[in-house]
Parts: C-alpha cells; sequence; structure tokens
C-alpha cells in the first residue's frame, strides 16, 4: 500500500451516493482505527457515535440545520456517520479506570511503571486544567482520531468527509449527550461518492 497515494487520491466527498453502503467487514476497519488512535498520554478523552441507518442518520441530520443545512444531505446519503465526541473533565475515577485497564493489559512491568504513568498524565491534565484549556487539549486528541479515520477511509477506498457545519449544542439534545461528560466535536461522513461530486475530479492543491 502507498500510503502517500492514499492520501493524494483522498479528497473531503461533498455528495454521497445514497445507494452505496460501506461493507461491514471494512468499516470495522474504520472502528477500529478510531479504537486505536494515538492521544497525549494514552488518555483517550473520546466516545465515538456510529450513524448507519436512515433513522440514526436522520437523528445527526437534525443538527445540521440553519446556516448548516447544506450538510444535511451529506449525513443522510452518506453509509455511515461518525460523530467524535470529547470528554469535558478528566475525573480522578476516570484516570483511576484508565489506569486500571492499562495495569490488566500488561502495560506495565513493574510498580514504579505503573506510578510514573499516573504521574506524567495526572501532570499533562493539571497542567491543562489550571491553564484553562483542558477543553482544546481533550478535542486536539479527538481530531488525531479524525485524521487516522480520513487516511484510513482513503487507504481502503472509501470516501469521506470532516465536517463541523452542525449545531452541537442541538446534537447533544438530540441524543442526549448532557450529562454524560461528553460533547459532540465534530463529525466525519463516509460513504461512496456519487456521480455528481464535482470536487472529485477536482485538481488538489498544497503547497510545497
Amino acid at each position: 500500500m502507498d500510503i502517500a497515494l492514499a492520501a493524494r487520491r483522498r479528497h473531503s466527498c461533498k455528495a454521497f451516493d445514497g445507494e452505496r453502503k460501506i461493507p461491514p467487514a471494512l468499516f470495522a476497519q474504520l472502528r477500529e482505527l478510531l479504537r486505536w488512535s494515538p492521544s497525549s498520554t494514552n488518555s483517550q478523552p473520546w466516545h465515538f457515535v456510529v450513524a448507519a441507518t436512515l433513522g440514526g442518520k436522520a437523528r445527526v441530520a437534525e443538527s445540521a440545520h440553519g446556516l448548516f443545512a447544506y450538510n444535511a444531505p451529506k449525513i443522510l446519503n452518506a453509509s455511515h456517520v461518525v460523530v467524535l465526541c470529547a470528554r469535558r473533565d478528566m475525573e480522578p475515577e476516570y484516570l483511576d479506570a484508565l489506569l486500571a485497564q492499562e495495569q490488566a493489559d500488561g502495560r506495565f512491568d513493574s510498580e514504579e511503571a505503573r506510578t510514573r504513568q499516573a504521574q506524567v498524565r495526572g501532570f499533562y491534565v493539571g497542567h491543562q486544567r489550571s491553564a484553562g484549556k483542558l477543553d482544546a487539549w481533550m478535542d486536539k486528541q479527538v481530531y488525531l482520531a479524525l485524521g487516522g479515520l480520513l487516511l484510513g477511509a482513503g487507504a481502503l477506498d472509501i470516501d469521506a468527509c470532516p465536517m463541523e457545519g452542525f449545531d452541537p449544542g442541538a446534537f447533544d439534545r438530540i441524543l442526549d449527550l448532557t450529562g454524560t461528560g461528553f460533547a459532540s466535536t465534530v463529525i466525519a461522513t463516509a460513504g461512496y461518492r456519487a456521480a455528481d461530486d464535482e470536487y472529485a475530479s477536482a485538481t488538489k492543491v498544497r503547497f510545497a
């Protein structure tokens, strides 16, 4: 696989073929890409909501209204829609649970290594919180996952499009995220380009 070729070949699809669906085995690979995304200090401050049914996509599309109405067709016609959500805090209980999972998975070869991991992650969380940037820091980790998803989709010949053009507050109410500790951050639609996707044949432009 020429990964650079996949990066050049992919584009942010603006029109999806509503009749074509991503095969389950291929989308399972994209789900694994999300799960194994890198994050600062392995903090994993995310939750991914996937909509693949017409009803599920319609609920997501409700958040693309008003100034963002142009994005609703992309959501409805895509095969799958992934809403990437970020944590709004890193409570001690979450940090303890994460450390316990790392311990259970054999990440540490000594108690010293376990303690060091807890201290390093605690330092970064505390630093970002005291600087008033904890939300932004966690959002950045979610965008790392988004980047992997987009490149992975391109490598599998799946079209995808990232979008911030939706009402996060409306979406959080639609899926009742309020009170869960998460908030929607960005959406990625995935599927296959429609014949009338004018951007598919447009020249890609990048600085040298």
